[in-house]
């Protein structure tokens, strides 16, 4: 929903409440997928002799 446009605030929270309203419902998501497997993961830096 693209409100960019809209300068009055109470306007643009009711058109995002009804774009939201009227979205069609999120599917849910499968047992099967971890929560967090879109992150980006965290490289770690190698153990050993400390950086100075």
């Amino acid at each position: 929903m693209n409100t960019k446009n809209v300068t009055d605030k109470l306007e643009r929270k009711t058109l995002k409440r009804k774009a939201r309203a009227e979205a069609p419902a999120r599917k849910k998501r499968a047992s099967d997928v971890a929560r967090g497997s879109q992150k980006k993961k965290v490289q770690h830096m190698s153990k050993g002799q400390r950086k100075r």
